[in-house]
């Protein structure tokens, strides 16, 4: 992931008012007149030179990321996202795997606590939940019979009669949890991000879901996106637009440094791993 160190929106405020304020400031001491008169043009430059700079503040505060580029301001999201302690990831990933895609809403943290749901191609619905070294898992009868495709019958209508609908666990270090328990792992999907590319134009101001943002539209070669990134607070990616023809899709980002509910799932749990011992 590419960082910058360039200045914040917040040092070119204050640079604005210094400015303001120094001008106004030399204004006053201009003259030849009488120490009375020096005094008078003193005293009433002040309170100009006072509005003047809550003026400038006023425009710099109400301008979000005032003097920085595009791909500054995608470079500061980034960097913002990546280093979130926490956060809640919902919309489509593309699955290699499969060629499908896979809906998440997925709410994980830097311990690997996370506790969601998720669904391929729109084929029922999976729950999730880890946490500490447990993962643990809630399918639907549709999502049982759309991964059971092509098994016979009989084998699939048992799945379904003991598992739909039903919480199971098992070690989230076990070979058979490992894909699954990848969805949380903040680290793995925040870890290899990387700046913007080099053409980032900034566009209007809008809002994702009440959030003020500010849009940025980014072309990568043949692919066009669009960010959506905070302008109260950190710098935080809220929305990702993908045009791609390859990976089209839309991800929202927010709970930023929430604690994640993730509890162990009570009452009826199926241990997986002590029926397949």
């Amino acid at each position: 992931m590419r960082r910058s160190n360039r200045g914040t929106a917040l040092t070119a405020l204050l640079i604005a008012a210094a400015t303001v304020g120094l001008t106004g400031c030399q204004s006053g001491q201009d003259g030849d007149g009488d120490a009375g008169t020096s005094k008078t043009s003193a005293s009433a430059s002040a309170p100009a030179s006072a509005s003047a700079s809550a003026s400038a503040s006023k425009a710099a505060a109400a301008e979000p990321f005032a003097g920085l580029t595009g791909k500054e301001i995608a470079d500061r999201a980034v960097e913002a996202t990546s280093g979130a302690r926490s956060l809640r990831i919902a919309g489509d990933v593309s699955d290699d795997e499969s060629g499908g895609t896979i809906r998440i809403d997925m709410a994980m943290d830097r311990q690997g606590e996370c506790a969601g749901t998720m669904s391929l191609d729109g084929q029922g619905e999976a729950e999730l939940i880890k946490t500490g070294d447990t993962l643990y898992m809630k399918y639907d009868e549709r999502f049982l019979r759309a991964q059971s495709e092509g098994e016979p019958a009989a084998e699939t209508d048992a799945a379904v009669d003991m598992l739909a609908g039903r919480w199971t666990r098992m070690a989230a270090t076990g070979q058979d949890a490992k894909d699954m328990a990848a969805f949380c792992d903040l680290d793995g999907m925040l870890g290899d991000a990387e700046g913007a590319g080099q053409d980032v134009t900034r566009g209007e101001r809008t809002d994702v879901d009440g959030r003020p943002a500010l849009l940025l539209h980014e072309k990568d070669g043949a692919d066009r996106n669009t960010l959506y990134v905070a302008t109260e607070g950190k710098p935080y990616l809220l929305r990702f637009d993908s045009e791609s023809e390859k990976d089209p899709g839309t991800i929202t980002f927010s709970a930023y440094d929430e604690p994640v509910a993730a509890k162990a799932p009570t009452g009826d749990v199926l241990d997986l791993d002590a029926l397949g011992g």
